[in-house]
Order: structure tokens, then C-alpha cells, then sequence
């Protein structure tokens, strides 16, 4: 167990011992407060489950019947005497950020995060704390996002190129969050939109939680005349595989943050990268960390030994910590909500 005061780091997670409740726990450990819905942050096994109320919907629609609980942003609970406050992360719909506050002691653990807004989530809030535990996903000067808007003009200019020519467009995206940051930036004019069976459920289950998304089709019983020109928006894990087959002829595309190193397109074999992240660049990180004025960062994955050190030379007291956060992963078959056959 490595302690910091009010929250330490054990072999099962992020643990506030005065509160007795984790913070994304990676293994079953207890009452859990989750930041976000992915598999990284959410996993089965917990004996509670509190989170915004968007999260809750996510938790149920992939762990199913787990004791759950909600709490608004902006809201403090008082918890054995520990203050929690969670606030918008502006990750994807739901996240977010979690205060754990005693005395004056003050600690807020971002969970992941980025400082623009995507239009599906609650922009990112500046927290101020006397503890900052961090990601850094992209954590290198060399991550720099273009805004969404320039990115999105790009990618439905490549979807109607693609239909003028009668081919399809795929686009890989992760099925919570990523998919449906696209799916409401896409140009309706060009031609249908479908999704993948993964896409859909989320989207259902979002919908359901009162995130406003635009209409996305099946392709259950889609017939080519429909399909002739359609973008098609699928996660990660359905490239290369025979599902593809009914989308013929194509063209394929991944959005990610990735994409903005040299070789990621070729290295994901797809016909185009587009550069759309969940997660803060460079500039935003730096913003997000200077903004909460923590006198202690603690960095959880990502560049976090590059970062760590970029922070000390800047004055910060930064610290690394081992923890089982994937962030956006390289190899996108790792997100647990990707992994499904439809």
C-alpha cells in the first residue's frame, strides 16, 4: 500500500480508508465510486456502484444487476465523514471527476478527461485541490488536437467523396462516447447512417439517459440500395472481420488520437486516420493540472515518466503511479465494450 494521505494506492485500486469506498477499483474490492463508463474504469464485482446518473445507465447496460447508486455534479455527499463531490470530466456523457475533501485536505482524481467540448458531454470544470491525480494519455508536446469542427469537415468530406464514387464509408470509433461524438457531427445530407450493433446499444442506452443523439440506422435488414453510399459507424474490434463483408465495397477509417503519430494509419491498416481524441492534448493537460493550483500531481497512465519529469522542471511536485488505466489503447480490441460480435 502506497499512502498520500487521505487517498492511497493498493494492489486493488485508488482507496480513500477514511471514507472506506475506491475509486475505480481494477479488481472487486467494495463500495466503489466510478468516474466513467468504460471497461478500464467500470469493472464487474464491486459491492456498490456510485456514479452520475449518465454512468449509472452505462454500468447496468454492461455489468448488469450490480447494486447501484447516484450522484449529480456539483452535489457533496458526505461519506463516514469524507466529503465527495463529483464534476464534469467532459470525457464522454457522465464522466467525471471525483473531490474527496477532509479537513483541509483536498483531493481530486480526474478519472479521463479533456478541456473542449465535444457537444455530447458536460464540459470539463477546473477543480481546485491540494492533490491532483492525473492522466496523460497523450502526454508529448507532439499531441496538438485540431478543433472538432475542422477534424468532422474533414471526415464528411471524405464520406462524400466515398458515396459519389458508390462506396461505403466505415468509420472505427469506440462504441462509448467516440461514436456518438461522430454520429452528431456528421453531415446528414450525404447519405444514411448505420451502426454497428455495439454502437446501437449504447446509443439506446445514452438515449435512454437523456443524451440527445442523431437518428443511426441498423443494418439488420438494410438493403444495398440503402447501404449504396452510407457511412457506417463501427467499433474498433469489428475491423477485419467477417461482419465487413456485408459493407462491400468500402472504404475504412479510424478516429483516434493515435492517428496523429506516423504509422498509425498504416499500423491500423485502414484507408484513413482521423485525429479525434477523448482524452486532453498536451496543451490541455498542462491548462487542466496549472488550473487546480495542487500543490501534489500524481500521474496514472499514459507518458506519465516523460510527463512527470516535464511537471518537475516546471516546479510541480509530480509523482507517478502504477495502476491497471488503459486511456485510449493502442490496440482497441482492449475496450471490453468493443469486444462484441454484433
Amino acid at each position: 500500500m502506497q499512502g498520500f494521505g487521505l487517498i492511497q494506492l493498493t494492489s486493488k485500486g485508488l482507496y480513500c480508508a477514511e471514507g472506506d469506498f475506491y475509486i475505480d477499483p481494477w479488481y472487486p474490492a467494495g463500495k466503489a465510486i466510478i468516474t466513467h463508463g468504460h471497461s478500464d474504469h467500470a469493472r464487474l464485482g464491486q459491492t456498490a456502484y456510485l456514479s452520475h446518473p449518465i454512468t449509472e445507465k452505462v454500468i447496468q447496460h454492461r455489468l448488469g444487476s450490480v447494486q447501484t447508486e447516484t450522484l449529480d455534479y456539483e452535489k457533496e455527499r458526505m461519506i463516514n465523514g469524507v466529503g465527495v463531490t463529483l464534476f464534469p470530466a467532459g470525457h464522454i456523457p457522465g464522466s467525471a471527476q471525483v473531490r474527496v475533501r477532509k479537513g483541509a485536505e483536498t483531493w481530486v482524481i480526474s478519472g479521463d478527461y479533456k478541456c473542449h467540448d465535444d457537444g455530447i458531454s458536460e464540459p470539463f470544470v477546473p477543480v481546485a485541490a491540494t492533490h491532483f491525480i492525473s492522466e496523460c494519455t497523450f502526454g508529448l508536446p507532439i499531441f496538438n488536437w485540431k478543433s472538432q469542427a475542422e477534424v468532422m469537415g474533414e471526415l464528411n468530406l471524405w464520406w462524400k467523396q466515398n458515396a459519389a464514387l458508390g462506396l461505403q464509408s466505415v468509420v472505427f470509433a469506440y462504441a462509448l462516447g467516440k461514436a456518438q461524438r461522430v454520429l452528431n457531427s456528421l453531415d446528414t445530407s450525404i447519405g444514411n447512417i448505420f451502426g454497428h450493433g455495439a454502437v446501437l446499444a449504447m446509443n439506446e442506452t445514452l438515449m435512454a439517459a437523456g443524451v440527445n443523439l442523431n437518428p443511426c440506422l441498423s443494418l439488420q435488414n438494410a438493403t444495398k440500395e440503402a447501404l449504396k453510399g452510407a457511412l457506417i459507424i463501427a467499433p474498433p474490434g469489428a475491423n477485419g472481420t467477417p461482419w465487413m463483408k456485408k459493407l462491400e465495397p468500402y472504404r475504412t477509417a479510424f478516429a483516434s488520437g493515435w492517428m496523429a503519430m506516423r504509422g498509425s494509419r498504416r499500423w491500423q491498416a485502414a484507408d484513413r486516420g482521423f485525429v479525434l481524441s477523448d482524452h486532453a492534448d498536451w496543451k490541455e493537460l498542462n491548462s487542466a493540472i496549472s488550473a487546480t493550483n495542487a500543490e501534489h500531481i500524481y500521474l496514472t497512465h499514459g507518458y506519465k515518466s516523460v510527463y512527470a519529469k516535464y511537471l518537475q522542471t516546471q516546479g510541480f511536485d509530480a509523482l507517478e503511479l502504477d495502476t491497471l488505466f488503459e486511456g485510449e489503447s493502442l490496440k482497441a480490441n482492449l475496450e471490453l465494450e468493443d469486444n462484441h460480435a454484433g
